[in-house]
């Protein structure tokens, strides 16, 4: 008879960088957990639409990797690319994304990534939530006096959150 042991991991605390990507603004949140939940930081990445691509991607990175440099987390949560309708929206996510991954991998931090309706089911309860409930329940959950903005760092902590309600399940064998 053969068996298989399952490490589970009781996490005390953990510092998460949510990150909600995008082209023209990139959202980022730093939170601390598990319970209760505490912000530490969050902010948004711009690049200006005028300026060519490579561009953009490179400032993207440089903001990416200052922030991962500042707030040094142990894990990233990044927003799954989803199918858009606009197809260069999601081009544009994509690009994102990938050069999110890419300043993670850099930093030798690991990357879970989560669906969007993952995110609004963790942390309101109803995986089709609409951003209003969400970066409403970003603040109850952050004990915030406002919702934080703009509205890509509040999904920023979002995913944070997101994670910190997973984390705890995830297991390794």
């Amino acid at each position: 008879m053969e068996t298989t042991a399952i490490r589970i991991t009781v996490i005390e605390h953990m510092f998460v960088l949510g990150i909600d990507p995008g082209l023209s603004i990139t959202g980022y949140g730093v939170v601390k957990g598990p319970h209760p939940p505490k912000a530490i930081l969050a902010g948004v990445i711009r690049t200006d639409a005028d300026t060519p691509m490579p561009k953009r991607l490179s400032e993207l990175h440089l903001g990416l990797t200052q922030v991962i440099a500042d707030v040094r987390p142990e894990v990233i949560a990044l927003e799954t690319v989803f199918t858009n309708r606009n197809l260069q929206t999601a081009i544009s996510v994509g690009r994102a994304s990938g050069v999110a991954l890419l300043a993670a991998a850099q930093a030798d931090i690991p990357v879970f990534e989560y669906v969007p309706t993952a995110i609004k089911s963790a942390v309101t309860g109803d995986g089709s939530a609409n951003k209003k409930q969400v970066q409403e329940m970003v603040a109850r959950l952050l004990n915030l006096d406002e919702a934080p903005k703009p509205a890509d760092a509040a999904d920023a902590l979002a995913i944070a959150i997101c994670h910190l309600s997973a984390a705890p399940f995830q297991v390794s064998r």
